[in-house]
């Protein structure tokens, strides 16, 4: 939610590890990130995307409140 953290020690989290922690399907996962209404996922290859896992701490913590920034 908060642009200017400081990402250096934040790790990023992948599918598997985003679903494990929210409970979410990945289609739900990429509803809600088109809604704004969860973090917004980063490329880290060609065909590879994460997340910051502070940005999914944020959301779990209160996902109905969660809005993207």
């Amino acid at each position: 939610m908060n642009d200017n953290r400081d990402r250096r020690q934040d790790s990023l989290l992948r599918m598997a590890k985003v679903r494990e922690r929210t409970g979410l399907s990945p289609a739900t996962i990429y509803r809600r990130e088109a809604a704004g209404t969860f973090p917004k996922r980063v490329p880290i290859g060609v065909r590879s995307v994460a997340w910051y896992e502070s940005d999914i701490s944020d959301f779990v913590a209160a996902p109905m409140d969660y809005k993207a920034a």
